[in-house]
């Protein structure tokens, strides 16, 4: 056997390898793409929970963006001012102090105090459930109670409690994935060291209210009048609370003849209020 018809081929490929080879390379370095060593500084610093609640695809997005100029240091609500801080530090500037908030239901229509239109048997899904006549429940802007948000929360922050969604505040990062999913639209946002939150999202007449649900708003508007700060007014047949003035006085915790307005005591001892 000629050994030249085996060596040959090797050989010659071998030689063509490392042709392509050193090709790659100087391609690799002449085309070479410069990576901003902050973007994976950043990167590190976020929490890695991907939940897209800064309005990015994911924590990598987020980190380009800041490295770019184009999101503020402070644009991850997972994080907070921590996080926030250590990513100014990283691009040499300073993170904004920002109030923390966090996701609450602005429902108390439990089990036992709101009826239901009909027996609902279906997927148990607050969308699906939706889907059918608005839902079972007599009030048609209450929480369904089946759960879409405690599906969609990522952090174990929420669980139905009496047939209505409950946020523990201390879980609650902010991803705002609860608000995105709940077809009521009755999950919104408040400070975290606010203690007293109207919780009701009902803007049909008192009349009609007050003949479903014990503690919805009835539009009397009686903690417009007590409230010493003007901080709560009135639209579409609901009171509102103005957060940036209210001073969780509870005046209008007590005078609400519903109990539609929520005042949690612990929250103000904790903080101080």
């Amino acid at each position: 056997m000629d050994f030249r018809t085996i060596l040959d081929p090797i050989i010659s490929l071998g030689g063509m390898g490392l042709i392509f080879g050193a090709g790659l390379a100087y391609a690799s370095q002449k085309f070479a793409v410069e990576v901003d060593e902050r973007v994976t500084e950043i990167r590190n610093v976020l929490p890695g929970a991907n939940c897209g609640a800064c309005g990015y695809p994911g924590c990598d997005g987020l980190a380009s963006a800041i490295a770019e100029g184009k999101a503020p240091v402070n644009g991850c609500p997972v994080g907070g001012a921590d996080v926030a801080a250590k990513i100014g530090e990283i691009m040499g500037v300073k993170a904004d102090a920002q109030d923390k908030k966090v996701a609450k239901v602005l429902c108390d229509g439990d089990i036992t105090k709101c009826g239901e239109k009909f027996q609902y048997e279906g997927i148990q899904d607050c969308v699906a459930a939706a889907a059918v006549q608005g839902g079972s429940k007599a009030c048609p802007y209450g929480c369904l109670g089946l759960g879409s948000c405690v599906e969609a929360c990522q952090f174990g922050a929420i669980e139905i409690v009496q047939g209505v969604a409950r946020i523990d505040p201390e879980k609650c990062t902010a991803c705002g994935k609860c608000i995105e999913v709940c077809p009521k639209n009755v999950i919104d946002w408040v400070p975290y060291k606010q203690s007293v939150v109207i919780t009701c999202n009902n803007k049909d007449p008192g009349k009609i209210v007050r003949g479903i649900c014990e503690v919805g708003c009835i539009g009397c508007r009686i903690c417009v009048k007590n409230c010493p700060t003007n901080t709560i007014e009135f639209e579409n047949n609901l009171a509102f609370i103005n957060y940036d003035n209210c001073t969780n006085c509870f005046t209008c915790v007590e005078k609400c003849p519903t109990k539609a307005i929520e005042g949690n005591l612990e929250i103000k001892q904790r903080l101080g209020l």
